[in-house]
């Protein structure tokens, strides 16, 4: 797979307790994603965050939370990502969904 320079990154903020169909929701996008073929998905756990209802989620021994902040990226050709915006808002209730332009420099092996 070929991604062109000029791609679009989806970055999705939700917690991790989110849950889709009964299993947590960014197993399920990242499931999605990738039955979507596009081209690669990662989880990124933050150890604290809050969101709109301002609530501190944190690591730290005296408070700590299980829902700690996630934030999924996906990085596409603009029409990929804007064909799998519809299958991911059908997956989600709350959250924070982002896209932008950025520049692919390298993705994948080097080697012919």
């Amino acid at each position: 797979m070929k991604l062109p320079r000029d791609a679009t990154l989806l970055r999705i903020f939700i917690g991790e307790d989110a849950k889709f169909n009964g299993r947590p929701l960014h197993d399920a996008i990242v499931l999605k994603a990738r039955e979507s073929h596009l081209a690669g998905a990662t989880v990124l756990r933050g150890p604290v965050g809050f969101g709109h209802n301002s609530r501190i989620r944190t690591t730290k021994i005296l408070s700590l939370s299980e829902d700690l902040p996630l934030v999924i990226e996906i990085v596409d050709a603009p029409e990929t990502i804007d064909a799998f915006l519809p299958l991911l808002d059908a997956m989600m209730t709350s959250g924070l969904v982002t896209l932008e332009t950025v520049r692919v420099l390298r993705y994948g092996d080097s080697a012919p």
